[in-house]
């Protein structure tokens, strides 16, 4: 355990460096849904272009289980810090290379293959930089509060949502010809400014104690991922369950909505991304509160009431939007990322305690990235699809989230209480 000092300098570092990694990642999925249909897909009818964005969009979740267990084995091997810095760098090269990219008109079909690179290389970072930064924390914690400290690092997801939206909507008020021109680019060239914040914050910071203590005591396994899947399948399949519903809402709440709310109702995309934003702003709170909540209660009770809320509001969420008052939409957007705070707050802290040290890296970043491809990757696609069968009409689209949300009670149902076991 480290000191007070120590361990708020180490979430404070984790929090800054996940914020940067996700602005990268949001900054595609803002693109995807509202202008790279138009840029790398000019071929293509609207609904089959957004679709096609929407694809790669998904390249970067399937890239990360991949990216987990890459780098979830050299943290577990050399280290957790040394990896951070690795993602990082890699996800902010990524980033402004496509700031950079022509497009269909200037390459062809150069452009989308290119787009697909590196949206996959994003993929692999952000599936190698989540466990490290959970497991800095919550290995620097004592216990009763690594719910809470943990949820600090889940926090930096929608502080790095709030950034990518916001300065996306400021250079998208630019007189059309000239955002689609270059207007666009701007978020992914600011990268590289947040990318040296980052980097000079996550080098100041200490290896795990607990890591250092279990590698000098046993090295521990040649290959952690195998160890992970002969001695804990039953914690990784549930942890994977857990994120469906999780993944799924927060993509369809924060995504989806965007170019359903522009393209299927007419809504203006200002406003749709002033309620993304305002959501997001309220999760900067939400989440820490129920990770502190998940330190008293428990992990599964907090877990098992958001994914309980969100199974009730699939329909609510829809009906809202579909009235396209302002004031509506936005109550929509936050009262569905309040429900999906109540498990992403909690989560961090339950995946991790999931695991042993010398395997945790390999295992949380398994159950955790192993269900991203599955549920938020492919979410906004299909969701996207069955608006396409339907007419516009969001009704399968609320009956997806509610089967997602089943899977998830079902496994955190199943799944042990860990908020009072030791690392």
């Amino acid at each position: 355990m480290s000191s007070p000092a120590n361990t708020r300098r180490v979430v404070l570092a984790s929090f800054v460096g996940t914020t940067i990694e996700w602005y990268d990642f949001f900054l595609y999925g803002t693109a995807a849904a509202l202008v790279f249909n138009q840029l790398f897909f000019t071929n293509l009818d609207p609904l089959t272009g957004t679709m096609a964005a929407f694809a790669t969009y998904a390249v970067g979740f399937f890239a990360r289980p991949l990216g987990g267990i890459v780098f979830g084995h050299y943290g577990d091997k050399i280290g957790r810090k040394s990896m951070l810095v690795t993602t990082l760098m890699m996800m902010g090269v990524a980033t402004v290379l496509i700031g950079l990219l022509p497009t269909y008109n200037q390459i062809g079909l150069w452009a989308p293959a290119l787009l697909v690179l590196l949206r996959f290389v994003q993929g692999f970072g952000v599936g190698g930089e989540w466990g490290g930064a959970v497991l800095m924390a919550v290995e620097h914690s004592r216990e009763g509060r690594r719910g809470f400290h943990a949820s600090w690092v889940q926090a930096g997801v929608p502080v790095g949502m709030l950034l990518a939206n916001g300065v996306f909507m400021i250079v998208s008020r630019m007189e059309e010809t000239a955002f689609l021109s270059w207007g666009w680019r701007i978020p992914f060239l600011l990268g590289i400014l947040l990318l040296g914040v980052g980097m000079f914050i996550r080098l100041k910071i200490m290896e795990s104690p607990v890591f250092t203590r279990a590698k000098a005591e046993d090295p521990g396994p040649k290959v952690p991922i195998l160890a992970v899947i002969r001695d804990h399948p039953r914690n990784v399949i549930l942890a994977m369950g857990a994120r469906f519903a999780e993944n799924a809402f927060f993509y369809i709440f924060t995504v989806l909505v965007l170019s359903y709310g522009s393209q299927q109702l007419g809504m203006g995309k200002a406003g749709l991304l002033n309620a993304v934003m305002l959501g997001s702003a309220v999760q900067l709170v939400a989440i820490p509160a129920f990770g502190a909540l998940s330190d008293k209660l428990g992990r599964r009770p907090v877990y098992l009431g958001g994914a309980l809320f969100l199974l009730l509001f699939a329909f609510p969420f829809f009906w809202l939007i579909e009235t396209k008052e302002p004031a509506l939409v936005i109550l929509a957007v936050v009262v569905g990322l309040i429900g999906h705070s109540a498990m992403y707050g909690p989560q961090a802290a339950f995946f991790s305690e999931l695991f042993g040290t010398r395997v945790r890296y390999s295992g949380a970043s398994l159950g955790y990235q192993l269900a991203s491809p599955l549920a938020g990757g492919l979410a906004p696609l299909i969701a996207t699809a069955l608006l396409g069968w339907s007419a516009g009409e969001p009704w399968p689209v609320a009956l997806y989230l509610i089967g997602m949300a089943l899977i998830t009670l079902v496994s955190v149902w199943l799944a042990e209480e860990t908020h009072r076991k030791g690392l």
